[in-house]
């Protein structure tokens, strides 16, 4: 094998995994989010459990639906740096709540893959997602 096929290979690797990651948040994202905008009874009533009034699941819902559309769209880097952290905020938001309030701790491990999924899309996305590489202009060969 050459280097270029290496370089190749670890590159499709690194887009699969990217794509894979991205894909599934964006899922998570747009199904919760229509949960919560039609306030389907098990997200109501999880919200009202955890202690936040059911108005709240709107406002997540619409977020949600919007982070979703971000993180799937070509362009727009710096509205995708704030849709990961918007997802960061729902995902780590919510692991607190449920073990503040010490309620469905199954879902934390839910919530925690989420999570992982959301670092793990962020980390391997590609330079034209990337908000410094279109400031600066991406130069592969610096370091």
């Amino acid at each position: 094998m050459t280097t270029r096929t290496i370089v190749t290979r670890k590159a499709l690797d690194r887009s699969m995994l990217y794509w894979t990651a991205t894909v599934l948040v964006a899922a998570e994202l747009v199904v919760g989010g229509w949960w919560d905008i039609t306030r389907y009874s098990q997200a109501r009533d999880t919200i009202v459990h955890l202690g936040y009034p059911t108005y709240f699941l709107v406002l997540l819902g619409v977020w949600k639906l919007l982070g979703a559309l971000a993180l799937l769209v070509p362009g727009f880097p710096l509205v995708k740096e704030w849709a990961y952290a918007g997802v960061v905020f729902l995902d780590s938001g919510g692991i607190v709540s449920h073990l503040t309030v010490g309620y469905a701790r199954g879902e934390v491990a839910v919530l925690a893959l989420l999570l992982v999924l959301t670092v793990v899309s962020w980390a391997t996305r590609p330079p034209a997602r990337k908000v410094r590489d279109q400031l600066i202009g991406f130069r592969p060969n610096l370091p």
